[in-house]
């Protein structure tokens, strides 16, 4: 046998001992020395071990597979943990918590829900104040509107001079042809021919437009481009064109003097022998102006033209608060077509191509503004424009814009849109006999004369300067802009 080890002592240089256990080797070599005694002492001592242990399931039974089988034993995680990384992973962090956004003017309108809280006190608070005093015009709406606005001249042009009536409650009327309306269709072509002068409008920036004394006589207002307002005025053509093809209008409806589309009023009517102002009967198309004056989108142009109105003839928009809050105050019974509009009544204009002649409105008050809103899908730079007749001026007229004019002593009409576009019109007014209706009290010249002969005849005096007194609640650029 081949011994491949040697049995024998070293020591380090230290003198330490190295491989003691050589020595106990050594004594195994011993012929005297037994192992199996050994052995058997050692078995007999594992055995008694073994059984005053409880069993360890996870190793002594001998029908577990190992590895586990993914097929038999499913229960079983696999791959198996790694004790040294076997770390539970920390829980996920909660999720951020999403910011409430205030909700937007259109997503009220899409709801009917009101605001709440805080905004929805601070709007009703601010709805009151509209309905009791109007609109407030803040500084830095002037700011971004009216300083930045580039004016109109009209250096030939003097309001003083249109054709107001004697007493200013209604414009004179120099000839059939501007009462009824000129048939004559002019193109644009034609009118610059005859030496009309263009205005290039982008129906968004304001243009007031001046006469030579420096009044704001009228104004391109221009229309939001915030809130998606656009879009609602896209809304509102789409709506007015629906409800205008569902209702069978009779062609002695779409002949007028007017032009050749079918219209209706809504709002309130006073003249021709009436007592007191009532509520304009559409007949059979009732429920059509009632859906009208319900679009959210229709109102919410009806009170941007108010609001304009009070930007930019703050004087003449108090004006018209004062008597409608002695109107409303005599007719307790009294609508309105909407609720923050400073006007009385409404026109609603029916396409496919709205194009008017050349008229004035002269039952509307003369130093009275009339809003004129276009909608429709068409280029204003071919055809929409609004023709300013006194002034020899022709207004691109984008679709959502708005006009600020006199209607009542201020020639207008429209050129119509080219083959294939579409365009209708919104307009508001007031008519010149309510004011004269508040004027006498509540009640008739007639009556008035009957019945307060001392107020008729101080009325009567005032006739003279009614109109000057009027032309003065125009305002002039400077006296729009902010004190330094």
């Amino acid at each position: 046998m081949l011994n491949l080890w040697t049995s024998h002592v070293r020591k380090t240089r230290s003198g330490t001992i190295f491989a003691a256990w050589m020595n106990e080797a050594n004594a195994l070599r011993a012929e005297d020395f037994q192992f199996g005694p050994l052995v058997s002492r050692a078995v007999a001592a594992e055995s008694n071990d073994q059984e005053d242990r409880e069993p360890d399931d996870d190793i002594n039974d001998i029908n577990v597979e190992w590895p586990p089988n993914p097929d038999t034993s499913i229960d079983d995680q696999w791959p198996p943990p790694d004790p040294l990384n076997d770390v539970d992973d920390p829980p996920p962090p909660p999720p951020a918590p999403k910011r409430r956004r205030s909700p937007s003017f259109d997503d009220l309108l899409a709801t009917g829900k009101p605001q709440t809280g805080n905004h929805r006190r601070r709007a009703a608070k601010r709805a009151k104040g509209i309905e009791s005093k109007g609109y407030e015009a803040r500084a830095s709406t002037i700011c971004d509107h009216i300083l930045p606005a580039k004016p109109v001249p009209a250096p030939a042009f003097d309001a003083a001079d249109l054709p107001a009536a004697q007493g200013a409650y209604g414009a004179k009327v120099e000839s059939k042809q501007e009462k009824y309306g000129h048939k004559k269709r002019r193109t644009l072509a034609e009118l610059i021919g005859l030496g009309f002068q263009v205005i290039h409008w982008n129906g968004i920036d304001a243009r007031p437009l001046m006469d030579s004394t420096g009044r704001i006589f009228a104004v391109l207002a221009g229309q939001p481009t915030k809130d998606r307002y656009h879009e609602a005025v896209n809304r509102a053509y789409d709506f007015i064109k629906t409800q205008g093809t569902a209702s069978c209008f009779p062609a002695a409806m779409r002949r007028h003097r007017r032009g050749l589309f079918a219209a209706i009023n809504v709002g309130l009517t006073y003249g021709k022998g009436q007592t007191d102002p009532t509520w304009l009967d559409n007949k059979q198309y009732t429920s059509l102006a009632e859906r009208l004056l319900a679009n959210t989108d229709i109102i919410r142009m009806a009170n941007f033209a108010s609001a304009a109105f009070r930007l930019w003839a703050p004087l003449l928009y108090a004006y018209y608060v004062d008597y409608n809050t002695r109107l409303a105050e005599a007719l307790s019974d009294l609508k309105r077509p909407f609720p923050k509009s400073v006007f009385s009544s409404a026109a609603f204009n029916f396409g496919p191509n709205v194009w008017t002649f050349k008229h004035r409105d002269v039952c509307n008050l003369p130093y009275g503004w009339c809003a004129v809103q276009a909608l429709g899908r068409f280029d204003p730079t071919e055809g929409g424009h609004l023709i300013f007749w006194d002034l020899k001026m022709v207004v691109e007229f984008p679709s959502g814009a708005l006009i600020l004019l006199p209607s009542a002593t201020i020639a207008h009409s429209n050129i119509p849109v080219r083959d294939g576009e579409e365009r209708v019109s919104f307009t508001q007014f007031t008519a010149g006999g309510l004011f004269r209706y508040i004027d006498n009290g509540c009640r008739t010249q007639d009556r008035l004369a009957s019945e307060d002969p001392e107020k008729f005849a101080s009325l009567m005096k005032l006739r003279e300067s009614r109109w000057q007194d009027g032309l003065a609640l125009f305002s002039t650029l400077d006296e729009l802009l902010p004190d330094e």
